[in-house]
């Protein structure tokens, strides 16, 4: 299901959808409208838009948190036309599965649009990646990043937007024994714990970041 107030993008979210091989069973323009539509007929997934009728703020994030509570296997995309850490955070930390922050930009990459709405159905979790690299770039008092090679922040940048190993792997061209160990490394030096569950991993890496 998509939901958005912008008739035309709504339009094109879908078509760039159903190409990639979806069913999108409801095009919606509100929060209401979408939760109505889940209800009657949960989807697998839902691309939201975090700024919707009425007071255009954040109706898609409050319409995520009920779609957690009410239909805990359905996954949300949340779209958002700038970088906002704080609500990517507040999507992530709610604890639900199957959760993801992209910026609108970024589904102009109908590959990337598809991975994510596929990631987030699977119940994984999604930040965009320019979300991550303002987490990362920030400056602090001390920056405990300042113990990692360039490489281990690479590493940590992609960890944190929700990738595997193998997703590592293919984005910064290393073999996967390179990568385990940059993983291992990163996890050690930041004293991390090194969960096994991709998802625990991701929301260990960003409470880091956001500290």
């Amino acid at each position: 299901m998509v939901a958005d107030d912008a008739a035309l993008f709504r339009a094109g979210i879908s078509r760039l959808l159903a190409d990639a091989g979806f069913d999108v069973t409801a095009q919606v323009g509100d929060a209401d409208a979408l939760l109505d539509a889940a209800d009657r007929d949960p989807p697998d997934a839902v691309v939201v838009d975090i700024r919707m009728p009425p007071t255009h703020t954040t109706e898609g994030l409050e319409a995520a948190r009920l779609l957690a509570e009410r239909h805990p296997g359905t996954g949300v995309l949340v779209l958002s036309a700038h970088v906002e850490p704080h609500y990517a955070m507040q999507l992530v930390e709610s604890g639900a599965t199957g959760t993801g922050y992209l910026l609108k930009e970024r589904v102009a990459d109908a590959g990337e649009l598809a991975d994510a709405v596929r990631r987030v159905a699977a119940g994984g979790v999604v930040i965009d990646p320019g979300v991550v690299a303002q987490l990362v770039g920030r400056r602090r008092v001390r920056d405990p990043l300042e113990s990692l090679s360039d490489r281990e922040r690479e590493v940590l940048a992609v960890m944190a937007e929700g990738r595997s190993n193998q997703a590592i792997c293919e984005r910064l061209f290393l073999s996967p024994k390179t990568v385990e160990a940059y993983v291992h490394n990163v996890f050690t030096k930041l004293d991390l714990h090194q969960a096994a569950d991709a998802n625990r991993r991701v929301l260990a890496v960003l409470a880091y970041l956001r500290a």
